[in-house]
């Protein structure tokens, strides 16, 4: 079972220690997926979204290479909105807002 935090860790960089991003954005859940290969990172954040309100933000944190490309896939399907992706080093992270 991944791990499931209610806030974003203070040694996280681009993070600050209350989950809200140096962009504004209040991360309700942070899902650690690395190491987790296709589909499981996308199926545990399908869990993730349905449990959180419209509005609120999903971080995950994957090293599959395939998740890039899932989580278009993802967005396309879902109407869920992507509101960044980055990477440093091997580890994508996204922050997706439920939307419905």
């Amino acid at each position: 079972m991944v791990p499931v935090e209610s806030s974003a860790p203070e040694d996280r960089p681009g993070t600050e220690r209350d989950g809200e991003m140096n962009t504004g954005v209040k991360i309700a859940q942070t899902l650690d997926c690395k190491g987790l290969l296709c589909p499981v990172p996308i199926i545990k954040l399908s869990k993730a979204v349905k449990a959180i309100q419209v509005g609120e933000v999903v971080e995950m944190l994957a090293t599959d290479p395939g998740s890039v490309p899932d989580m278009d896939a993802f967005q396309r399907q879902t109407g869920h909105e992507i509101v960044s992706r980055d990477q440093q080093g091997d580890v994508f992270r996204f922050l997706v807002r439920k939307t419905k």
